[in-house]
């Protein structure tokens, strides 16, 4: 009997093979919080298992010689196919749909992480508005009674060289907000400032997670938290800055930050969904060896004339 060397139901089988290795790739990728050797690595063995056994299944069933060992063999096969495939099912295939199952929650604790980031920056243009305001007040009264207090006005930085008091202020003022606003602080033209760094970030961010693409979320989850303390830690930094007679407290912002992480490394059971599909794959990578014809020399399946030595299987 001639048989094609690949049919469309082996394409299927390798196909579904192919999708199997992708749901466990992005399952053990959540469970290891973005280790993308790691989970490529068993994807592929789960991948070259399941479609191997399938496929090898197959074409001991279509056999045309040595039908007892490639029967044992073909039996072999589909015992180890169907283990292998409860197994990974198991995990890590059903932990990507049991994360994806809690997105909802998932998505609304990142996106309070993000948002608090933003108002960050928010909070801290406040306080340095404030500081300016602060201290140009302190500056005009030092300017006001610089005739009973002329030690404060000179120690504020003042001086009596004929420039006028409201050019002093002025250029104090542009000292303090070039202190608190730095050029590496906002930068629209280049767009490569902290403050616009962090919000093309946060925006992206924002994105993958409304979009719920699994590996841009596990990169959102590892760097939030990471990225807001380094972007507060600057902030803070910048507003220990202190002017002439300028007495202020340092930028304050509470940054809190829920475990999400448990989300993505508790395995949970398998699923409705992720059963179903797993069984549809079962059946679509095995599609092949069902549809496969023994070879009409066979044997096995046969009923035996009496007087027969060989066993039936």
């Amino acid at each position: 009997m001639n048989y094609s060397k690949f049919s469309i139901a082996d394409v299927l089988t390798v196909l579904t093979a192919l999708f199997f290795g992708f749901c466990c790739f992005l399952g053990s990728y959540f469970y290891t919080l973005g280790n993308t050797r790691q989970s490529i690595l068993l994807s592929v063995i789960i991948t070259l298992l399941l479609g191997g056994t399938a496929l090898g299944a197959k074409l001991l069933k279509r056999t045309s010689r040595n039908f007892k060992s490639c029967f044992i063999w073909e039996m072999i096969l589909l015992v180890l196919f169907t283990g292998l495939t409860i197994l990974f099912a198991y995990s890590p295939f059903s932990h990507y749909f049991t994360v994806s199952a809690q997105k909802v929650e998932i998505k609304s604790k990142l996106t309070t992480s993000i948002t608090q980031a933003e108002n960050m920056f928010n909070d801290y243009e406040q306080y340095a508005s404030n500081r300016e305001t602060l201290y140009y007040n302190n500056l005009r009264s030092i300017a006001i009674a610089k005739g009973i207090k002329s030690k404060e006005y000179s120690d504020c930085g003042f001086v009596k060289n004929g420039i006028s008091d409201d050019i002093q202020i002025e250029n104090m003022m542009f000292t303090i907000h070039a202190d608190l606003f730095p050029t590496n602080y906002s930068n629209t033209i280049n767009n490569n400032g902290i403050k616009e760094v962090a919000t093309n970030w946060l925006s992206d961010a924002k994105n993958k997670i409304s979009g719920w693409k699994p590996i841009g979320i596990v990169h959102v989850m590892n760097e939030v938290e990471k990225s807001s303390n380094r972007w507060h830690n600057i902030l803070i930094q910048l507003s220990t800055i202190r002017e002439n007679c300028e007495r202020t407290e340092d930028f304050s912002y509470k940054l809190t930050f829920d475990d999400i992480n448990k989300y993505f490394t508790t395995l949970g059971k398998p699923n409705t969904l992720s059963i179903s599909l797993a069984l549809v794959a079962y059946l679509l990578m095995l599609l092949s060896y069902l549809i496969t014809k023994r070879s009409t020399k066979t044997p096995i399946g046969k009923t035996k004339n009496k007087g027969d030595f060989d066993i039936d299987f």
